[in-house]
């Protein structure tokens, strides 16, 4: 799909980190472009798809343990609570499935919690979490998935 966000870093070669959080059969993990949150990753699917019920039973069980995988390596990787799981796919030009896995640090703020999380996400770039920052932390997960 030639149009899609997700379908053309799905396609690229040679990935940064954040981009390539971690890549299974099913799923491409990447660290949230427009966050000031840092540790917002985001699930994509590798096959284009709009909703679940398009996802194949494969893809849907892989989902399952890698949601469980990520939460744990993101507790010890920036010390969460716990995470949230989001899902909408709404926004002109990222209809492509993708779900939100956002940590939710112990000292965050009351009116960023539950959906008001979605105020770390923004258009405001020089708030974002730095692309260096975002690659550690994505290699910092990995070696987090790898011992557990």
């Amino acid at each position: 799909m030639d149009d899609c966000y997700s379908c053309q870093h799905n396609a690229a070669a040679d990935l940064p980190p954040r981009e390539a959080v971690a890549v299974t059969p099913h799923w491409r993990v990447v660290h949230s472009f427009n966050s000031s949150l840092p540790g917002w990753l985001v699930l994509v699917p590798r096959q284009h798809v709009d909703a679940f019920d398009e996802l194949s039973s494969e893809a849907m069980a892989e989902m399952g343990g890698l949601v469980g995988d990520l939460s744990r390596a993101l507790r010890e990787v920036v010390g969460c609570e716990k995470t949230y799981v989001m899902q909408f796919s709404e926004a002109p030009g990222f209809s492509h499935l993708h779900v939100h896995l956002v940590p939710r640090m112990p000292d965050q703020p009351a009116d960023r919690r539950g959906p008001a999380v979605f105020g770390y996400l923004g258009d405001d770039q020089e708030a974002w979490v730095p692309t260096a920052q975002m690659d550690r932390i994505a290699l910092e997960v990995r070696a987090a998935l790898a011992r557990n």
